[in-house]
């Protein structure tokens, strides 16, 4: 079957924000991104490795063994960045029935991955998007790095299907792609039929979502080459204004 992709409806720089209010999201090309959180292709190239020394995520209930992932959380207030303590990711079950209702503790990110200047000016350009559209004295940020891969044949990017976080603001990024097809990303008008689909495949390309007004998911993934496994990473940013997921 074909690797049929649909191009990303990238945003101008200059216009990125007003489309997120205008439809609940926005994409950005690399460039405009690294313009955004003032980063640069160096201080990202600097952040890849990391997504290579991922564990095993050991809470999948559909019994997959395709998901990698460590996860941290943060607090940006007043302009700087603070990690938190280390804790348990949890989500509703009205926002994740698959997984919902569990604390699951995920291995936290290295720190020497944390201590990387394009670390810091990613959250916080970030963060400064989320103040643009919905002004906060303080985000809880929680980070997510995924690597879905193809050993088992299929990957789930999104196992509990289209879905909402039950934050304010989430943020997806594409690390690298592959030898994979499918990894479709797919969001949806919450109030209504409008959606879109496109393919994510340009490293460090943005998806911005205002999480109240979209739903998204991702397609699963399988190899392009049936002898050799390939791979999907992403960074997930969740940004909630109020407290962290549970602590309200």
């Amino acid at each position: 079957m074909d690797d049929l992709r649909f191009s990303p409806p990238y945003s101008a720089f200059g216009q990125f924000e007003d489309d997120v209010r205008r439809r609940g999201f926005a994409a950005l090309a690399p460039a405009d991104f690294m313009r955004l959180t003032d980063v640069d292709a160096q201080g990202l190239a600097a952040l890849q490795p990391a997504w290579d020394a991922l564990p095993p995520d050991d809470h999948l209930r559909d019994g997959g063994r395709y998901r990698r992932r460590r996860h941290s959380c943060f607090v940006v207030e007043q302009g700087q960045l603070a990690q938190v303590p280390h804790r348990a990711h949890w989500q509703p079950v009205d926002y994740n029935a698959l997984h919902g209702g569990m604390h699951r503790w995920f291995a936290p990110m290295e720190p020497a991955d944390i201590a990387q200047p394009a670390w810091s000016n990613l959250l916080l350009g970030l963060a400064k998007v989320c103040d643009d559209l919905k002004p906060s004295a303080r985000w809880h940020v929680e980070a997510h790095q995924f690597r879905i891969d193809t050993g088992e044949g299929i990957g789930r990017p999104t196992p509990e299907g289209a879905h909402r976080d039950g934050v304010d603001f989430v943020a997806v990024i594409l690390v690298a792609r592959q030898g994979i097809t499918g990894g479709e990303t797919r969001v949806f008008d919450c109030a209504g039929p409008n959606g879109q689909r496109f393919t994510l495949d340009a490293p460090w390309s943005l998806l911005f979502m205002e999480d109240a007004r979209v739903i998204h998911e991702s397609t699963p993934i399988r190899r392009s080459d049936d002898a050799v496994p390939g791979h999907r990473d992403t960074l997930v940013l969740t940004f909630r204004a109020s407290a962290f997921l549970g602590e309200d």
